[in-house]
């Protein structure tokens, strides 16, 4: 019998230290009580995943969650489970294709017409290491969606989340980030051989980027602008990864992959912590490393390129610029800001019907989930 002493006592400690460890990874449960009875929060991608935990934790705590998915269908189901579930009735369901510039700017539109306010913006969407496919307006589906897609969704609200003020922009981030380069010659993966995890590491940079100097644009305004990683979870985000997919990795490594991951309800915390917490009220242009706030890597602090990629970005996606601070008008760009008319049905999007291989991957592998 004493035999098998030893091992148990090896088994149980690493176990033990294991269980240590992810507890510390997760940082647990959303340490805010905070109730938001009578704001309106707006999150991408929230029909599965992290952005499904977080609608459903802001319903409970009395918010009118705006869900903008581009497959209808889940995000109905999930709209219909979260009302079941918090018995919060004001839980809807949008349209909204972040691979789209037209269907951005019609949710936008949506959005500013039939509601009164815009208090939370949760940027959570996202798109991981994918093949090269393309957006629908030609851009990389991973910086198109996760940067540039949030980057028009949140211009466009600016006046809405200003009138709401105090408000908040929370942005989906990846400790990925840190290995991130911002090509300004070759944004579109259009001249260089196609690095999916470049790509990716590129688009949660520009995410980081875009959080500091969309900060600085608003000072003054009552809405404040941060970034989250929100810890290695769990969700369909890893899917072209490829990690599990051989028998070794499957049958070995998942149980220990497992242990260190948390599932889409803690990788929701950090989202809602930033969204509701009291003690960050007027707190902008921070990163954090789950509820932790950290300094991101250095190219996230370059103001320059912060600066320049703000410039790009409103030229790709169309909009007129406005850099001035504090609303200093400035001349615009290239390009032109298009705002078309929109269906009120207040449930219903504006389905473009199904979609190439490509798009689908907009909303089911919903957020930002993984550190590379």
């Amino acid at each position: 019998m004493s035999k098998y002493i030893l091992p148990v006592s090896v088994f149980g400690t690493v176990f033990g230290c294991a269980v240590l460890l992810k507890n510390h990874v997760t940082g647990g449960p959303c340490p805010s009580k905070a109730t938001i009875k009578g704001k309106t929060v707006v999150i991408t991608g929230a029909n599965t995943g992290i952005g499904k935990e977080t609608a459903r934790e802001l319903a409970k705590r009395g918010g009118r969650i705006i869900m903008g998915c581009r497959d209808m269908e889940k995000c109905e189901a999930a709209a219909k489970e979260i009302r079941g579930k918090t018995l919060n009735p004001h839980v809807y369901a949008c349209h909204l294709d972040l691979a789209s510039v037209k269907s951005i700017q019609q949710f936008a539109e949506r959005v500013k017409q039939e509601e009164q306010h815009v208090d939370i913006l949760i940027n959570n969407a996202g798109v991981m290491r994918c093949p090269a496919w393309r957006t629908e307006d030609g851009f990389d589906m991973q910086f198109g969606v996760n940067h540039l897609g949030h980057f028009l969704l949140t211009n466009l609200l600016l006046e809405k989340l200003k009138d709401s003020a105090p408000s908040r922009v929370i942005n989906l981030a990846s400790l990925a980030h840190i290995l991130g380069k911002i090509d300004f010659d070759d944004l579109n993966w259009e001249k260089k051989k196609f690095d999916t995890k470049q790509a990716y590491c590129q688009s949660k940079l520009a995410n980081v980027l875009f959080t500091r100097e969309l900060a600085k644009r608003l000072q003054g305004t009552g809405v404040t602008v941060n970034a989250v990683h929100p810890g290695v979870v769990a969700t369909d985000l890893g899917r072209h990864t490829g990690l599990h997919q051989s028998q070794f990795s499957s049958s070995v490594l998942s149980p220990f992959f497992s242990l260190l991951v948390k599932g889409p309800e803690l990788g929701a915390q950090p989202s809602v912590y930033l969204a509701v917490a009291e003690e960050l009220e007027g707190v902008t242009g921070r990163y954090y490393d789950v509820m932790t706030e950290k300094e991101p890597a250095p190219q996230a602090l370059d103001e320059e390129a912060a600066r320049r990629l703000w410039e790009v970005s409103s030229r790709l996606v169309g909009l007129e610029e406005e850099r001035g601070r504090a609303g200093e008008p400035d001349p615009p760009p290239e390009g032109q800001s298009k705002t078309p008319q929109m269906n009120p049905a207040h449930t219903h999007g504006q389905s473009r019907g199904p979609s190439p291989a490509p798009a689908g991957r907009v909303t089911e592998p919903q957020v930002q989930a993984s550190s590379e």
